[in-house]
């Protein structure tokens, strides 16, 4: 396979055929996010592509899943999105599901006649950085779109029944907006109503302009406490009318929770509790990881 740079994906797509379509970001200037910071933007080579293609009905006939990388890669136009499903389709005919990072912006874009022909030729999961509700949050971290536009977004993708996942960043707030962080970010999820939500905890990358922000004194990193207090009034907040996979299992969580929302809810808020009054053990900062 044909990888340039560092390739990302999902914890989830940890077995799937991983087809790097796209280079890098297209909008890359996420705060936060130092992944693609020195790498320009491109689309790949379609001869490129289909190389790899040839390569995983060769060599990956165990994997049933496809993930296009990098990221937003729903930002390619629906026509070499149409020739690139049916070239999957006809050289991975054992694959039933393919899924794809994208941005608020780039899911807009599409039509929702164009999201349900992607839907009938393969697509299952889109993958969605919402990162944090409150709009004033969005905008120091320049995510690019204000939660308004996140929740747009988000019904886009539902209402032609493509699976939803959802990304928030505990910590992204600082301390002093911790809890107002978590209740806004609440409340936007109930509104994009995703099947599931992923929360990671902020670890900051020094090649970032929050990096620098953190080595000035500009930002102050949460501790443990504090981001387990913020997942607490998450959860809490966290009004959905229709269950919803709830995950902070990532690396770098101090804390491992999996679990179904409505139903579980007050399990786990009763666990964050007793992790918050001692009673349960913690991730240490050293095995922490993005």
């Amino acid at each position: 396979m044909h990888y340039e740079g560092n390739v990302i994906r999902p914890p989830s797509e940890a077995h799937s055929i991983i087809l790097q379509v796209t280079v890098g970001c297209s909008h890359n200037i996420c705060t936060f996010c130092g992944a693609y910071k020195d790498v320009r933007f491109k689309i790949k080579d379609e001869a490129i592509i289909d190389g790899d293609i040839d390569f995983a009905s060769r060599h990956c006939r165990r994997q049933k899943r496809v993930f296009l990388a990098d990221g937003d890669v729903l930002i390619l136009s629906q026509r070499r999105f149409v020739k690139l499903f049916k070239e999957i389709r006809k050289k991975l005919p054992w694959v039933n599901k393919i899924s794809l990072y994208a941005h608020a912006k780039a899911i807009l874009s599409k039509s929702e006649e164009q999201l349900r022909e992607l839907k009938k030729l393969g697509l299952n999961r889109i993958y969605m950085g919402l990162e944090s509700g409150a709009n004033d949050v969005l905008q120091r971290i320049r995510k690019g779109a204000d939660a308004e536009k996140m929740i747009k977004a988000a019904q886009h993708i539902r209402q032609v029944d493509i699976f939803l996942s959802v990304t928030v960043l505990l910590g992204i707030a600082g301390v002093a907006d911790s809890l107002q962080h978590a209740r806004a970010t609440a409340h936007v999820l109930a509104a994009m109503a995703p099947n599931q939500i992923a929360a990671l905890t902020l670890m900051v990358m020094d090649n970032t302009p929050l990096g620098k922000q953190v080595r000035s004194g500009e930002f102050t990193l949460p501790d443990s406490k504090t981001i387990l207090t913020e997942l607490r009034e998450l959860v809490s907040c966290l009004d959905v009318k229709r269950p919803c996979q709830f995950q902070a299992n990532h690396a770098s969580n101090y804390l491992s929770i999996n679990c179904r929302l409505p139903r579980d809810k007050g399990r786990i808020v009763t666990e964050i509790d007793t992790a918050l009054a001692g009673g349960r053990a913690l991730r240490p900062e050293f095995m922490r990881a993005l």
